[in-house]
């Protein structure tokens, strides 16, 4: 069995095994299509390449982490992408999950704090193809108000509370999928969504182990 195949049927299993809190028995095929098209190899250091397609998170340098197969899925569902879609990613790491979101949507914009991994990230989609995929350093929790507002937003490191201006810069009806808690306790895996008449709604997903979102000057758990 090729690697992307048994990673795909692990994803499937854990779906399984967490549907009651997802509410669903299985993940947009098109999510799962984009997966199994992003070589996910190419975006972990290479020494870790022999366990690219395994179902965990692998560390990337600068104490971030590419994440597990499965919360790139399930996050990648959650915002319902459709082709005509920008989106904003927080937390580019090393653009894998840039990487799948362009497969499905018109344009990923995505901010990474750390920029020597932005710089990367940049350098390796542009190699790889990834045409609409814009990486820039910069601090996530302000977004990217040139950009706004977006039809999704994802952030792959977990903030203590939900950034303001990432709500501000949703569209009404757009979702936002992030990571809430503090390194060192519970964090759970938050949607959010701006409804046509700009309320806010918010639903927990399930319990997650994120990397911080590191901000310049804040402690990481810190507002």
């Amino acid at each position: 069995m090729r690697p992307e195949q048994r990673m795909l049927e692990d994803i499937e299993r854990e779906v399984d095994y967490t549907r009651s809190l997802l509410g669903k028995d299985a993940l947009d095929a098109r999510v799962m299509a984009a997966l199994k098209d992003v070589p996910r190899h190419a975006f972990v250091p290479e020494e870790q390449r022999d366990a690219a397609y395994d179902n965990g998170p692998l560390p990337i340098g600068h104490g971030q982490t590419i994440s597990q197969p499965y919360i790139v899925a399930l996050m990648t569902d959650l915002l319902a992408p459709e082709p005509d879609d920008v989106i904003l990613e927080i937390g580019t790491g090393s653009g894998y999950q840039a990487a799948v979101l362009s497969r499905l949507v018109w344009q990923v914009y995505s901010l990474e704090i750390i920029e020597s991994l932005a710089t990367s990230a940049r350098e390796r989609l542009a190699r790889l193809g990834y045409a609409n995929v814009e990486v820039r350093a910069g601090d996530g929790y302000h977004g990217w108000p040139g950009h706004a507002p977006f039809d999704g937003i994802v952030v792959t490191a977990a903030a203590p509370a939900i950034p303001e201006p990432l709500i501000e810069q949703l569209k009404p009806g757009a979702r936002l999928v992030i990571p809430i808690g503090r390194p060192d306790g519970d964090q759970k895996l938050m949607l959010v969504e701006k409804t046509i008449d700009g309320r806010v709604e918010k639903r927990s997903v399930l319990g997650v182990a994120f990397v911080p979102l590191t901000r310049p000057g804040v402690r990481p758990g810190e507002s």
